[in-house]
């Protein structure tokens, strides 16, 4: 691995140039460095940070990775880090033309990471070189406690996607500030507690509204005396949430573990603090990441397709350019390409706002003709797509602008599979053409850890209630981060979740044609270890 020629390295600097003549916003440093394919498997189980700490699992990826790669060798072009200075890796066989190209990539991910608000938490320090410094500090207590030091490292990553990232950039965005009454009534309380539908939660918003307009100065403290008359239990619930915040991590289970548990308070064990702190710090880092994978692949790609096709500098290279791009960002009949979804989807937005189209008067229209020819040229697009790139995380992003519209433009469809019988095997088939049926199967492949409560019993058990949202755990990782949690906290835990009733069927239909599936009914289950063995109760 080396940083790349002085010969590359001005013609990067034009790109910088270029792009930020279109609009991108990001830190003048940058560092590029050539590596073999080799390096990029060596680098993959690491997220492609050099610096992070070493772990068994990591080197189980590498020969995986590398028996891959020997059967089907393939060419990666580029990763870069969300770190300061930003840090791009490059094959060492791509042609300056290829390099120009992935370089306006990478510089439409820099402009992401740093401009994005999910990426808050990550805007102010340089993780390569903490997780340096992290690396050292395990690598100093693995010498100095064994083996051990890999079980805290196994345990503590079993539950590395149950951190408070939500609470991190609310913490954030408030300056450290005191939870607010307004705030926890319409984040919490209405969602949460009453689980009010968006059409009554638009409601006491428009009502919060009129009552700022029609007392300027004290419009907040009619709103919140209107609510505790509404609501009795109101102001008692929020005095406990503010207990909760002020302790910290409501729904963070590494945080309250470490806060709260008496085995890690030990003398003795508090070097698992250390090792713990870092599991989480790296999960929080990594966040943002995994919630804005379409949004974030979508905006390099939109940015490469733009800046790469006006540069002079690739004059000759069009055809191979679209050779490359095509594979990219096609869309694909089957499966999911975010590269692909998130670049047209911007492209769309953009035609949508110059138009005039992303307003209310716009959506009142219902008639096919007249919505086709509607254009009020108001040229706001790029202006509008920058504010996605900078509020919305791929949830949103999905849920507010994938329509019927865009679904018939790109002629998207819904696939499933039934079984041919005759032939045993699988046949695929277009189930739908619908709007929502799409977005929900995107929906459906984004990433969404279980939302949980904590508590302690009176025998000083730990509950975990998993907040049910439709979706079932997966049942082959509750051993293994129940037996971690335990271990952590040194005391009996208790998981509380719902799963599926096994579906009881009619002897009498044997042999008929398959029947439509029946709702689904839930039941509540609780998993405890016993004698280091899971032990599952219906309850």
């Amino acid at each position: 691995m080396e940083l790349i020629s002085q010969h590359a390295k001005k013609i990067m600097e034009g790109c910088k140039e270029r792009a930020r003549d279109a609009g991108l916003r990001f830190q003048d440093q940058s560092l590029e460095y050539i590596v073999t394919n080799r390096d990029f498997l060596q680098l993959s189980p690491k997220n492609m940070i050099p610096t992070l700490y070493d772990y068994w699992v990591q080197d189980v990826e590498v020969l995986k990775e590398q028996g891959q790669y020997e059967l089907y060798p393939n060419n990666p072009y580029e990763t870069v880090i969300n770190t300061r200075p930003a840090i791009s890796f490059y094959n060492d066989n791509n042609p300056d033309w290829l390099n120009v190209m992935i370089f306006y990539h990478v510089l439409g991910h820099i402009d992401f990471f740093q401009n994005n608000l999910f990426f808050a938490n990550t805007w102010d320090y340089d993780f390569a070189g903490k997780a340096l410094a992290d690396k050292r500090i395990i690598a100093k207590l693995r010498s100095e406690r064994g083996r051990w030091v890999d079980y805290i490292i196994e345990f503590a990553r079993s539950i590395d996607n149950l951190v408070g990232y939500f609470d991190l950039l609310s913490s954030l965005s408030e300056n450290g500030k005191k939870l607010k009454m307004v705030d926890y009534y319409f984040d919490v309380f209405l969602q949460e507690k009453e689980k009010k539908s968006i059409a009554a939660y638009v409601t006491e918003i428009e009502h919060y509204n009129k009552l700022l307009r029609e007392f300027p100065e004290d419009g907040e403290e009619h709103f919140i005396e209107y609510v505790k008359k509404k609501h009795a239990e109101f102001e008692s619930l929020f005095e406990r949430a503010a207990k909760e915040q002020n302790k910290g991590g409501r729904r963070d289970l590494l945080q309250f573990l470490m806060e709260n548990s008496k085995f890690l308070g030990r003398e003795e064990n508090k070097w698992m603090l250390t090792v713990i702190e870092v599991i989480r710090a790296t999960s929080l880092y990594f966040q943002p990441q995994i919630r804005t994978k379409i949004l974030n692949e979508g905006w390099a790609s939109y940015w490469h397709d733009n800046l790469f096709l006006k540069d002079d500098r690739i004059r000759g290279h069009e055809v191979d350019y679209a050779v490359i791009n095509a594979k990219v960002t096609s869309m694909p009949r089957v499966g999911l390409n975010p590269y692909a979804l998130g670049m047209r989807l911007f492209s769309f937005l953009e035609d949508q706002a110059d138009k005039g189209k992303m307003t209310f008067d716009y959506r009142k229209i219902s008639d096919h003709h007249e919505r086709k020819l509607f254009n009020e040229n108001t040229g706001r697009g790029k202006e509008f797509i920058f504010s996605v790139r900078e509020n919305l995380c791929d949830s949103m992003f999905i849920n507010a602008f994938i329509d019927q519209e865009f679904v018939d433009l790109h002629r998207l469809f819904v696939v499933d599979r039934r079984l041919n019988k005759e032939r045993m095997t699988w046949e695929y088939y277009v189930r739908s053409r619908k709007a929502e049926q799409y977005k929900t199967m995107i929906a459906d492949s984004l990433y969404h850890p279980p939302a949980i409560t904590i508590s302690v019993d009176d025998d000083s058990s730990l509950i975990v209630n998993h907040v049910f949202e439709g979706k079932p755990l997966y049942r082959d990782y509750i051993e293994g981060a129940l037996m971690g949690i335990e271990f952590l906290w040194g005391g009996k835990t208790c998981l509380y979740t719902f799963e599926p009733e096994p579906v009881k069927k009619d002897p009498s239909q044997t042999g008929k044609e398959e029947q439509p599936p029946q709702e689904i009914k839930w039941r509540r289950i609780r998993y405890t270890m016993k004698d280091k063995k899971l032990t599952r109760v219906q309850v």
